[in-house]
């Protein structure tokens, strides 16, 4: 108990000691008290993260056709709701009479062709490579497989 009462006391007179030094330091004519330089920290190094390696994304790999039997005509690239019509890249011919069947994940429609149509003309006959506009019946969805059933 009497160190505690040592140390309080302590630390009231350090206390009053810079009280009167910053009085007298504020009168005009005592003693000015001398300022210290101010001490220049050090700059703390900047941590640099580490370079972490990137890493490389893999595609998935397309799946293959379902084995249905026909021939495969393509893929939906896109499809028109509000007219019902797919557009398709053909990888084989097509015309219009020919019967397909477009089959996806949630899709499975098979019927005639009645409209082909090519920069917005129709044609009868499509040949491989062409990108054509189909119409159908139903809804498809993009990705959907498209095969001319014999």
């Amino acid at each position: 108990m009497a160190k505690a009462k040592k140390k309080a006391s302590k630390t009231k007179k350090s206390i009053k000691k810079k009280v009167a030094k910053k009085k007298a330091a504020k009168r005009p004519g005592s003693k000015k008290a001398v300022k210290k330089k101010p001490v220049k920290k050090k700059a703390a190094k900047k941590k640099t993260a580490k370079k972490k390696p990137v890493k490389k994304i893999r595609q998935a790999k397309p799946l293959p056709p379902p084995a249905v039997e026909g021939i495969l005509l393509g893929r939906v690239e896109d499809f028109f709701a509000h007219i019902n019509v797919v557009a398709v890249t053909l990888k084989s011919a097509l015309r219009v009479g020919n019967v397909i069947r477009i089959k996806g994940h949630t899709t499975d429609l098979t019927e005639n062709v009645t409209s082909i149509q090519v920069e917005h003309e129709a044609i009868e006959e499509a040949k491989k490579g062409d990108s054509v506009g189909i119409k159908i019946s139903g809804i498809a969805r993009k990705r959907d497989w498209v095969f001319r059933v014999d």
